[in-house]
């Protein structure tokens, strides 16, 4: 049986080098490189030293029905929260995207509409204006995006969005965790 690709694998979820595997199994970095290859066969003592340091459990490694990872959401999964004080709808893509490092949403301003003042993070924020007209506010600057354009900034200080325009605006945002 060929085991060094899901080695590998738990190695990378696991965010671990081939030398830090090594030096935490004490082997040397080539021989894990082997193992990842399926060049060599490690004894039982050091394949199970190395699903220790990998924290899986042998049952689970040779467990076929191993949880696939979620790639498609549908639309019915979407969820929808409306300010319309604010003027805006915030649509979210993924169900429980905030768990998540990344944060995909749709973002709908009206005339004029703002989206909520955030304050500084260590988040950063990619958007895509697919209609209309926005304003980012950073700090005390102000930039300006139209359809067909993008954003990205690093949100180290306070920043909001608003319509610039005088029709609706769409955005499609994703902004990572902040790790705050």
């Amino acid at each position: 049986m060929e085991i060094g690709n899901q080695i590998k694998n738990l190695r990378i979820q696991k965010n671990l080098t081939q030398e830090e595997l090594a030096e935490r199994t004490n082997l040397s970095k080539g021989y894990i490189s082997q193992v990842e290859r399926d060049l060599s066969v490690p004894s039982m003592e050091v394949f199970f030293d190395i699903l220790e340091v990998l924290g899986c459990s042998p049952r689970d490694f040779f467990d076929e029905k191993q949880e696939e990872q979620r790639v498609v959401y549908t639309k019915d999964e979407m969820t929808v929260y409306e300010d319309d004080e604010k003027g805006y709808e915030i649509k979210w893509l993924v169900p429980g995207s905030n768990e998540n490092e990344m944060e995909p949403v749709f973002l709908k301003l009206t005339e004029k509409g703002q989206f909520k003042e955030f304050s500084p993070s260590l988040a950063e924020t990619f958007g895509f204006v697919l209609e209309g007209e926005i304003c980012i506010e950073i700090g005390l600057k102000r930039y300006f995006a139209k359809k067909g354009e993008s954003i990205y900034f690093h949100a180290t200080q306070k920043h909001q969005i608003i319509n610039h325009g005088n029709e609706e605006s769409l955005l499609l945002l994703v902004v990572t965790d902040s790790y705050l």
